[in-house]
């Protein structure tokens, strides 16, 4: 079996955000004053190694399905990817992505906080509301065959809902998903947390789209570039490279329904983490609206590079916030 075709089929470069995205919402959780552990136990860093990994295989099958639903977008945008050169049949890439799906999602079940988390049998009786974790990766599998799949919509074809389908479960969901393997997510502050990542990803997403506007006017997607132009759709997508960022010092000053601030990481790193992001997302707005045109004939633009390193830089050092 050759595997250099798979490889490059579920792009290992995007399994990277969302093991880091759960990580830090694990460590936020951890780190937060809503910690349920007395200590850092071995069961817990298995238990947050497996929802990392279960995540990252999570993304790698809705890579694969997203290609199959995109193969006929994908021979003009991306002709030499794996479908399209042949070198993968779209059979053992539906069976692929859909063992992933599988794999990635059942182990979840037995992912529960304290005090529920006391041996195999305990965890599987847990009652639904502590299988949190399980119903927010389930919720996430869905809004991949949403994006992707007419059958379920795909929303893909209709701008800027495209977008709020990614940024609900690679923002809003993934760092709620990674609090929920730590403690309860009946609080305002993970899902807070994860609002700031929803609109970040509620504009910045939109950078690959300029490239792909050939196949996607032909596919029948309405992204925002296609429907608005590339000038307007950067002018549009630009607020969401900083505006976010300032949620997190927001935070801190907002008041929790239980009283005290809203969320309870190191103030001063959550201050200095917002100041520093929003600097970045200036600087990638600028080169977003520099020239607007030229992001419509470079496949990797510099704004996409640095969206994904912002997420990361953002997911790192967020957990930094709460752990020290």
């Amino acid at each position: 079996m050759r595997w250099k075709p798979w490889i490059a089929l579920i792009r290992p470069f995007t399994l990277l955000p969302p093991l880091l995205g759960i990580l830090s919402g694990s460590a936020c959780a951890y780190g937060s004053a809503h910690n349920p552990y007395a200590s850092f136990t071995w069961e817990l860093l298995g238990t947050l190694l497996l929802g990392s990994f279960c995540a990252s295989l999570m993304n790698a099958a809705s890579n694969i399905i997203n290609q199959v639903y995109d193969l006929e977008i994908d021979r003009i945008n991306k002709p030499t990817r794996p479908l399209c050169t042949g070198e993968v049949t779209l059979r053992c890439a539906l069976a692929a992505s859909w063992c992933m799906y599988v794999l990635s999602l059942a182990p979840i079940w037995w992912v529960v906080p304290p005090p529920y988390d006391q041996g195999l049998l305990a965890r599987m009786r847990a009652p639904w509301q502590a299988h949190a974790c399980f119903w927010i990766y389930l919720a996430g599998l869905l809004c991949t065959f949403i994006y992707s799949s007419p059958r379920l919509g795909r929303t893909k074809r209709f701008g800027v809902w495209a977008n709020v389908t990614i940024a609900a479960a690679r923002g809003e969901l993934l760092k709620v998903a990674g609090w929920a393997m730590v403690a309860t997510v009946s609080l305002w502050e993970p899902w807070y947390l994860g609002l700031v990542f929803f609109l970040f990803l509620l504009g910045a997403t939109s950078t690959k789209d300029f490239s792909d506007m050939e196949g996607d006017r032909l596919g029948g997607c309405r992204t925002l570039p296609i429907t608005y132009g590339p000038r307007k759709a950067a002018w549009m997508i630009a607020p969401s490279f900083v505006l976010p960022w300032l949620l997190f010092p927001l935070g801190l000053l907002l008041p929790a329904p239980s009283g005290g601030r809203l969320l309870t990481g190191n103030p001063l790193l959550l201050a200095l983490l917002g100041a520093a992001l929003v600097l970045w997302g200036s600087h990638t707005v600028w080169l977003l609206l520099r020239n607007p045109e030229e992001l419509a004939y470079t496949e990797n633009h510099p704004s996409w590079t640095e969206m994904y390193g912002m997420m990361m830089a953002a997911q790192v050092g967020l957990a930094a916030a709460y752990l020290l």
